[in-house]
């Protein structure tokens, strides 16, 4: 099984280096990821991110999970530029968060997953369960002559950490920034890594973020949240005060902290898995539901694929999610005849997706076999 699967991910790999060549060589390139305002141009970001899946019967390594439910917590880790499932390692339902292995694990498997040619620059971002000595050791021995390897994870804060964020003067805080670029009102970041001994300790710079507390937060609040009237979180990150090479303003707290945040996109990953398929697994069986895993990984591939090489100029579908697609171009009102030895689709000419779906299917024939 294990051997069937290290194939499947060598074979995966192979067309994967393909098809990102004839990405690379369509009219809108490349996506480079697009945050405030500014483009990761150069940079693989890699999102590393667990979910629960719901067991309904009895199957073999279905355990009662930490939101109180029973089934399965895979981790799994996505390309955030394509959109693609890069690797994913199924657990069972008791698999802790921050379990420092399995990460490497998956992290090791989407690395290798990336061309040859996308990794001279990758950016990695992970929640909080990321933040482990045993991983961030890890990510930061990932940079070579050849790679560099940046990330950015959470931080569970610590009595340490609040004493270090009640040193910081008014005038550290700065204004954050949204995902457009625009100044957030209600969002202030600061450097806190001189102040905090922690980061000495992990050998990572520490940025702080706060904000008004909602009033869900309200029964969450430290005493130092209460008395300040802010709710504060914190980024650990190997991204040094120089910032990125060639991308002016990369080394600004704000724009760290956009780049980070802008993670909670894997959300739309998670889900779009589990419209392929992902939402249930079958079997009672282990290797059979590790199979199913797979099929739906390849399917959410696909999925990307279609979009980035069909679609790629269609504003309206280029990010459009699975149930859309279905609905417009996959499950399209057409019947399929014979005539003179020759198939005919014949679509309704009605359809409002009609030259999509015939100008995707044109493009995607079109394409070049893999050597």
């Amino acid at each position: 099984s294990e051997q069937l699967q290290a194939w499947i991910c060598r074979a995966r790999a192979r067309v994967r280096r393909h098809v990102w060549q004839l990405v690379a060589a369509t009219e809108t390139g490349f996506p480079w990821l697009q945050v405030a305002g500014k483009a990761l141009t150069g940079w693989v970001v890699i999102d590393l991110d667990a979910t629960l899946i719901t067991a309904h019967s009895d199957k073999q390594g279905a355990s009662a999970t930490f939101k109180r439910g029973y089934g399965f917590h895979p981790l799994a880790a996505w390309c955030a530029n394509t959109h693609e499932s890069l690797a994913m390692l199924l657990r069972t339902g008791s698999a802790g968060s921050n379990t420092a292995l399995d990460h490497v694990r998956v992290l090791a498997e989407a690395i290798r997953q990336i061309p040859d040619s996308f990794r001279a620059k990758i950016w990695i971002r992970i929640d909080g369960a990321g933040a482990t000595h045993e991983l961030v050791e890890h990510m930061k021995g990932l940079n070579t002559t050849r790679r560099t390897v940046r990330f950015t994870v959470g931080w569970k804060i610590t009595e340490t950490d609040e004493t270090a964020i009640a040193k910081l003067p008014e005038t550290a805080w700065q204004a954050a920034i949204r995902q457009d670029g625009e100044v957030h009102t209600h969002a202030q970041v600061a450097e806190l890594t001189g102040l905090d001994e922690r980061a000495t300790l992990w050998g990572v710079r520490l940025l702080v973020r706060r904000v008004r507390p909602s009033a869900r937060d309200a029964a969450q609040l430290t005493d130092l949240e209460k008395k300040t009237g802010f709710k504060y979180a914190i980024i650990a990150t190997n991204l040094g005060p120089r910032g990125l090479r060639g991308i002016p303003g990369s080394h600004q707290l704000a724009f760290i902290d956009a780049v980070h945040r802008d993670h909670a996109e894997v959300e739309d990953r998670v889900r779009t898995n589990k419209a392929m398929g992902l939402r249930n697994l079958p079997s009672k069986t282990w290797n059979v539901n590790v199979g199913w895993m797979l099929a739906a990984n390849l399917a959410a591939d696909l999925d990307a694929w279609s979009r980035l090489l069909g679609l790629h100029d269609d504003p309206e579908l280029a990010r459009a999610e699975p149930p859309t697609l279905r609905y417009c171009l996959w499950h399209l009102p057409a019947r399929l005849v014979c005539h003179a030895r020759r198939r005919i689709l014949k679509i309704s000419a009605t359809w409002p997706w009609k030259n999509a779906f015939l100008i995707c299917w044109q493009r995607l024939c079109a394409l070049p076999a893999p050597t």
